[in-house]
């Protein structure tokens, strides 16, 4: 019987109060739209990472006949300096960090160059002597590239030491721009909803004073009076993170998964298994947030 009426009471204040109600469902969606996007792009930001630093490989090109850096103007890189840089990653400042590394000659060069440019028309445009030798350097641990990087690019005879970098810090950092506008979207649209069901709950309080009374004067508990109102609150919650879910879903599965990766067939994107294991905390921090939302606002202002 009590749990009847409980029911009663709260379909009767979310029918009241439908409009705000339905506020409320939707500004929960919203936030919780954004806060998981930005979750699930924090995720992708570490996946590419990860990806990255696991190819890493760092190439060091010996200066070749020909070159406009700075740092060639001695000409084309000596044996010595070639055999200087072999010691040096062998048993030299950077061994520590070098995990194995191999040497290409100019003729290995040259056979990698017309591989690549095969069917172009410039693949007969260079010869042997004007390819440079180079050193491809996988590490220990890949987070050190910038040292080994810095260390190499200071040696006679080495014309440049490419590592990729620049081209994976582009990428999170746009990623990254895109994770702080969701987190900053995200929190103005929880502080809404936190402005939002209180005044819901206030309002259905409100219009269900006399009711109140009457229950308080035949003996109901706080409890049991406040009861269909916090459940106003965790219900229009409950729905709106149930449809951020389902629409997070919606975005990875036919956005991300399906679109996205054949896009972009080397990137490893986050799945719906991640939004799986996403849901749990999104539905159960909406419900905890809008409970104590109510409940705050039952004690404090409504004084049902």
């Amino acid at each position: 019987m009590r749990l009847r009426f409980v029911s009663t009471q709260t379909l009767k204040g979310l029918w009241s109060n439908r409009a705000m109600a339905l506020s409320v469902v939707l500004v929960t969606f919203v936030s919780l739209i954004f806060i998981g996007a930005a979750s699930l792009l924090h995720k992708q930001v570490g996946q590419v990472r990860d990806q990255w630093l696991a190819k890493l490989e760092i190439a060091v090109y010996m200066c070749p006949r020909e070159s406009n850096a700075e740092r060639c103007a001695d000409g084309e890189a000596t044996q010595k300096q070639i055999d200087a840089m072999d010691r040096e990653l062998k048993s030299g400042e950077v061994s520590k960090y070098v995990d194995t590394y191999t040497f290409e000659s100019k003729a290995q060069a040259l056979a990698n160059y017309k591989k690549q440019m095969k069917g172009s028309g410039y693949e007969d445009n260079v010869t042997e002597a004007d390819m440079q030798v180079s050193f491809r350097i996988k590490l220990k641990d890949p987070l050190d590239y910038k040292v080994v990087t810095e260390t190499l690019s200071g040696r006679k005879g080495v014309e440049v030491v490419n590592d990729q970098s620049e081209n994976l810090e582009s990428l999170l950092n746009i990623l990254n721009k895109f994770m702080k506008v969701s987190v900053v979207l995200a929190a103005i649209m929880v502080l809404t909803a936190l402005l939002l069901i209180p005044t819901t709950i206030r309002l259905s309080a409100m219009s269900r004073r006399d009711e109140t009374e009457i229950m308080r004067y035949v003996g109901a508990s706080n409890f049991f009076i406040e009861l269909p109102f916090i459940l106003e609150g965790v219900v229009s919650a409950l729905l709106g993170s149930v449809l951020a879910v389902g629409g997070l879903w919606v975005a990875v599965k036919y956005f991300i998964k399906d679109w996205l990766t054949s896009a972009v067939v080397w990137l490893k994107t986050v799945g719906t298994h991640d939004v799986v294991v996403l849901a749990p905390m999104l539905v159960s921090g909406a419900l905890i947030v809008a409970a104590l939302a109510s409940w705050i606002t039952l004690r404090r202002y409504a004084k049902v």
